[in-house]
C-alpha cells in the first residue's frame, strides 16, 4: 500500500468533503438510489474513449455503439479513512489484454448476475479477495464506452480500512490507494497522446507517486470527479 508516503504528497486538505460520512451523502444525493437490476441504458453513457477521440466513431452511430456494446462493471472502492482513498490494481505484466495497467477491480456482466452491482462485488471478490459482505455501495456512475466494445458500470462503494485482501496473483500483481483529494482535483488530470498503429490517441493520464492511471481508468475517474465535485 502507498497509504503511508501520502505524508509528503502535497494534498488540499478539506476533511469535510473528503470524510466517509460526507462523502456518503454527496455520492447519494447526486446520483439517487440504488435501484438498477441490470446494465444502465445507453442514455446514461457519462463518457468514453471516444471523448478525446471523437474520429474513432460518427457521433451519429454511438448509441448504435453502446447497443452493441459487451456490459460489465468495475468496483471503485471508497477505503474509509479520516480522508477517503481510492484503492486500484496493478496487472500482471504476462496478461493478454490491459497487461500491467492500473485499473479498478471488475469485468464482464455474465448472465448470472443480476445486476453490475453484483458483478463489480463478486469480480473484486474474485480478483482481490474482497468480501462483498464489506462493501457498502452507495451510487453507480453512468457507464463508460471502451474502444474495445465494452459499457463499464462503475459502482462505487465505500469500504472499511480494516478489510483484509488477498490477491488473485494471477491477475492481480499488486494493490494500491490514492487520495480521493488528489484524484477529485482538476489540476491533476493530464491529457497524454500515444501513437497506436498508424493512428494517434489522445487519453487522461493521472501520474501519482510513481504510478500512471491512464485510459478507462483515468476516464472513469475524470467522470466521477465532474459529477460529483463539479
Amino acid at each position: 500500500m502507498l497509504y503511508e508516503t501520502f505524508m509528503n504528497v502535497s494534498l488540499p486538505t478539506q476533511p469535510d468533503i473528503f470524510g466517509p460520512p460526507a462523502f456518503r451523502d454527496r455520492v447519494r444525493a447526486v446520483l439517487g438510489p440504488l435501484a438498477a437490476e441490470t446494465p444502465l441504458p445507453p442514455e446514461t453513457v457519462g463518457s468514453s474513449d471516444f471523448d478525446l477521440n471523437p474520429e474513432l466513431t460518427p457521433q451519429s452511430t454511438r448509441r448504435d455503439a453502446v447497443r452493441a456494446a459487451r456490459p460489465a462493471a468495475v468496483l471503485i472502492p471508497a477505503i474509509a479513512r479520516p480522508a477517503i482513498t481510492l484503492l486500484f490494481t496493478q496487472r500482471t505484466e504476462h496478461l493478454s489484454a490491459h497487461a500491467g495497467q492500473i485499473s479498478f477491480p471488475g469485468g464482464k456482466c455474465e448472465p448470472f448476475d443480476p445486476s453490475p452491482i453484483a458483478t463489480a462485488l463478486r469480480e473484486a471478490n474474485e480478483e482481490i479477495g474482497l468480501d462483498p459482505a464489506a462493501v457498502e455501495p452507495l451510487g453507480i456512475l453512468d457507464c463508460y464506452l471502451t474502444g474495445t466494445g465494452y459499457c463499464i458500470t462503475p459502482v462505487i462503494g465505500l469500504v472499511s480500512p480494516e478489510v483484509s485482501l488477498v490477491l488473485d496473483r494471477n491477475e492481480v500483481a499488486d494493490t494500491f490507494e490514492v487520495p480521493l483529494t488528489f484524484l477529485m482535483d482538476r489540476a491533476n488530470y493530464q491529457r497524454h497522446t500515444r501513437k497506436i498503429g498508424d493512428r494517434e490517441r489522445h487519453f487522461y493520464a493521472v501520474p501519482f507517486a510513481g504510478r500512471f492511471i491512464w485510459g478507462a481508468t483515468a476516464g472513469i475517474l475524470n467522470h466521477m470527479r465532474q459529477r460529483l465535485f463539479e
